[in-house]
């Protein structure tokens, strides 16, 4: 009788634990944090229009998503009321809108219990040649590859035939007044508006290129950046050795790499800490390439440093691609990089508006590996036939 008894209550144990791990499995990823970006360039001129701004936050509501993060700053245009910066595309929203709709938007936002970060894109300038930075100090403030080349498409060369580069300009984070004026639109940021629940960075990075080297020993066989005239005076200050003249030693070729790496890693730190000191309760996130290795060696991100450091709160994966076993590898290896921070994951909704079906099944892909947050780029992608969708995960 006993035994009957107990394999009554075994089989009744394992049942219960089988339903729940089934129950657990139906709703893996229930409780992440669901998030989307708003361009400047949206579509739909949310910093222009109150009737828009409201709509984002209606769809937002729809759509379960928490998290607004609202680009301010965008190849050197300060999208906010800024005293300091070129504030002439803020001077059309405000002429559109009647009233500064960052105001409006945040206020919303809080009465719905969503969160709403500033997006700020820090090197890139765009094709903006008379951005502050080089009024201010001249374009020597931008960083330069190896052949002493600023980046961007507008001084075409031969062997462009051969790489493929960025169509940006890209300012020099090894230069000191670089980082002063960065740090001081962030600065401006939270101080105007205080109701923004942290800081989103973008751009946090050296130009991309194809084919990318893994770091300075290969700079024969592609582009490489970092090259800006003080940082290379910098680094000749620091250690005696000139990387444009060629470095000789794997240590040299080491030592250079770090250094730019370090420039980057200095730039969010230092953000990251004027930040906390204006309050200790706002977020500081950054926008970063997937693919961890890339990150580290070709484009001097080292995002899973600052994670381990505790340098940012979040980073937000890049994850912009069809491919969705490419989609689970990524976010997988990345996922082992937390470190004391967390990984959010961006999806490419833009490349996927025809295939509403595709960005489903990553999405449900992506809640089998718990990442600690999901963002989707962009948010003029998501229309009605799509909101249905994403209501429904």
């Amino acid at each position: 009788m006993r035994k009957i008894i107990y394999l009554f209550l075994t089989f009744l144990i394992l049942s219960i634990s089988v339903s729940a791990l089934s129950f657990a499995g139906d709703n893996a990823g229930a409780d992440i944090p669901r998030g989307v970006w708003v361009s400047v360039f949206s579509a739909s001129k949310v910093l222009y229009s109150r009737d828009e701004a409201a709509r984002l936050i209606e769809l937002c509501k729809k759509a379960k998503i928490e998290q607004i993060y609202l680009q301010v700053y965008q190849s050197g245009y300060a999208y906010y009321d800024s005293k300091e910066f070129d504030s002439s595309k803020y001077q059309g929203m405000i002429k559109s809108a009647q009233i500064d709709i960052i105001d409006f938007l945040l206020k919303e936002a809080k009465k719905n219990n969503i969160k709403v970060f500033a997006w700020i894109n820090l090197l890139s300038l765009g094709q903006n040649n008379n951005a502050d930075a080089i009024k201010r100090f001249g374009k020597e403030v931008l960083t330069r590859d190896q052949y002493n080349r600023v980046s961007g498409r507008g001084n075409p060369d031969e062997s462009d035939k051969y790489y493929l580069r960025e169509e940006f300009l890209f300012l020099e984070p090894g230069d000191q007044r670089v980082a002063k004026l960065l740090i001081s639109v962030v600065e401006e940021v939270i101080e105007r508006y205080p109701l923004f629940s942290g800081v989103h960075l973008d751009y946090a990075r050296y130009p991309m290129t194809v084919p990318f080297i893994p770091g300075s020993r290969f700079n024969k066989y592609g582009l490489s950046y970092g090259y800006g005239i003080k940082n290379v005076e910098r680094f000749q200050e620091w250690t005696g050795l000139d990387p444009l003249l060629g470095l000789k030693s794997a240590k040299d070729y080491l030592l250079w790499d770090n250094w730019r790496r370090d420039q980057i890693t200095s730039l969010v730190r230092r953000i990251a800490k004027r930040v906390k000191e204006k309050s200790s309760n706002l977020l500081v996130s950054a926008a970063v390439v997937p693919a961890g290795e890339r990150a580290y060696s070709s484009l001097f991100q080292n995002w899973a440093f600052w994670l381990e450091e505790g340098i940012l709160d979040y980073v937000v994966l890049m994850n912009y691609t069809l491919d969705n076993q490419l989609t689970k590898e990524l976010v997988r290896s990345s996922l082992s990089h937390r470190g004391r921070g967390k990984v959010f994951v961006g999806l490419g909704l833009y490349m996927m508006k025809d295939n509403p079906h595709t960005f489903v099944d990553q999405y449900k892909a992506l809640l089998s590996l718990n990442p600690d947050g999901v963002v989707i780029f962009a948010y003029d992608d998501i229309d009605d036939a799509f909101l249905k969708h994403l209501s429904s995960l």
